[in-house]
């Protein structure tokens, strides 16, 4: 396996991941933008669908909504709503959630640096599905195959564990 890729822990299960192209680094060390994914334990706060491309299964316990064009979240250190949902267009820099590849088909929102935010420290810090195994730009990603099977699971009061 690359020596980006790490395991995660999701409740009896330690799954394959992939996280960020700089490896992974202590929270209180990730500045926006160095492509390092934070260490820690991390609450899952919900989940974001892409229509036709994904769904949540039947009995989804946790609050999620569909993602369309218009749909980004804040990476702009400069932007009062810096991690947070955005409205694209928006008048800061904001990553577009509706990609080409099938990275955010399925996002899983965790709360990494989200009470409050504090700007610089990482943004979009999401758990997605991953291209291959590829390295991500801080998140962490898993297989299509192994997310299908932790959504059904998912319950409020569940931490994404990265070690």
């Amino acid at each position: 396996m690359d020596s980006k890729a790490l395991t995660l822990m999701f409740k009896d299960k330690i799954i394959p991941c992939t996280i960020g192209r700089s490896g992974a680094c202590p929270a209180e060390d990730k500045t926006e933008g160095d492509g390092c994914t934070p260490l820690g334990s991390w609450p899952i706060r919900g989940a974001l669908f892409r229509p036709g491309r994904s769904a949540p299964p039947e009995g989804f316990a946790l609050p999620w909504r569909w993602i369309g064009a218009q749909d980004g979240w804040s990476d702009d250190p400069a932007d009062p709503c810096y991690n947070r949902p955005a409205r694209l267009p928006h008048p800061y820099n904001a990553e577009a959630l509706v990609r080409d590849d099938a990275l955010y088909d399925v996002i899983v929102v965790i709360g990494h640096n989200d009470t409050p935010p504090k700007p610089g420290k990482g943004s979009a810090i999401f758990f997605h599905l991953w291209n291959d195994g590829q390295p991500t730009e801080g998140c962490v990603a898993i297989a299509r195959e192994e997310m299908g099977g932790i959504l059904s699971r998912l319950a409020a009061g569940d931490v994404l564990e990265i070690f």
